[in-house]
């Protein structure tokens, strides 16, 4: 018999994985079980971010993201999505979300390509990891790419 835990921590594993490579991130319940377990070391970090947005959204949810400065404390960036938003009206809703809940003076966030949100440290400022936690807005796909 398969040991139920096990099978639960492979899964959120997996969809985790598959958060940073285009697909659609794990709901939060899933992110939560595999968040708690991330160490810092096994952050990367870089300077600046990508976000790229693929697809509309097809349901009204939120994404969560962590912001970690190398050496400092997480902070948590919440971005709600209104059902029927086009990938252009959802980059801005994200890039709206982290201008409200990041220091934009420690940070600069601006939208590339139009779907594309870049989060970028100031040059005083400490490299810096960038997660998408969870989702639960329905057909919009996200990727993380570091500049």
């Amino acid at each position: 018999m398969r040991n139920p835990t096990l099978l639960a921590a492979g899964i959120a594993l997996l969809l985790s994985t598959l958060a940073g490579c285009g697909t659609t991130p794990p709901a939060p319940a899933t992110a939560a079980a595999t968040a708690a377990t991330r160490d810092a070391d096994d952050l990367r970090y870089s300077n600046s971010w990508r976000i790229e947005v693929s697809e509309g959204a097809n349901s009204s949810g939120e994404f969560v993201f962590h912001v970690t400065p190398k050496g400092g404390q997480t902070q948590v960036v919440t971005a709600r999505v209104d059902n029927g938003e086009s990938e252009d009206h959802v980059a801005r809703t994200i890039k709206n979300a982290f201008e409200k809940q990041l220091d934009t003076s420690k940070y600069d966030i601006e939208i590339d390509d139009g779907e594309d949100v870049l989060v970028k440290k100031d040059l005083t400022e400490p490299r810096f990891a960038l997660e998408v936690i969870s989702s639960n807005v329905k057909s919009v796909r996200l990727r993380l790419q570091k500049e």
